[in-house]
């Protein structure tokens, strides 16, 4: 079993002693969440795709949170933000701006990319070093910046 999947089940157990009716539900959806994709593709998920599970209900948070804000669904806002709290938490720590483009500028020199044909070599590269630690959209697009410009 991954350390990920470790280390959700131990604080699963820990908010169902401690009555954490919320921290509980989210860890409970994560958890559906891994055990559906391992089910759907018959594997065992290791901490890089539990990180992607993980990665992509960041996402859809975020989504959310933004179709609330815009309906003035402020109760909605909030649950949804206090549920992207929780899930953040089990993600690695987040890569700085400099970080971010100091490894895209590694990839690109590494691969010798020059040309937006490229870029899903580039994207390649980098996707294993970045998930769950920067936003894969925003590389991408600075990816394709680069390389065009």
């Amino acid at each position: 079993m991954s350390v990920l999947k470790e280390r959700l089940q131990a604080d699963m157990k820990a908010a169902m002693k401690a009555g954490e009716k919320d921290r509980l539900g989210v860890i409970r959806l994560i958890m559906a969440g891994i055990k559906q994709r391992e089910v759907d593709e018959r594997i065992q998920l290791d901490d890089v795709q539990v990180l992607s599970v993980l990665d992509k209900m960041v996402k859809q948070r975020r989504e959310s949170i933004a179709q609330f804000q815009a309906a003035g669904r402020d109760d909605l806002v909030a649950a949804e933000q206090a549920e992207l709290g929780i899930i953040q938490d089990y993600l690695p720590q987040p890569l700085s701006e400099e970080e971010v483009e100091s490894l895209i500028r590694a990839a690109v020199a590494e691969l010798d990319a020059s040309r937006i044909a490229d870029m899903g070599r580039v994207m390649a590269v980098l996707k294993p070093k970045m998930q769950g630690r920067a936003d894969l959209a925003m590389v991408s697009s600075r990816v394709k910046s680069l390389l065009s410009g």
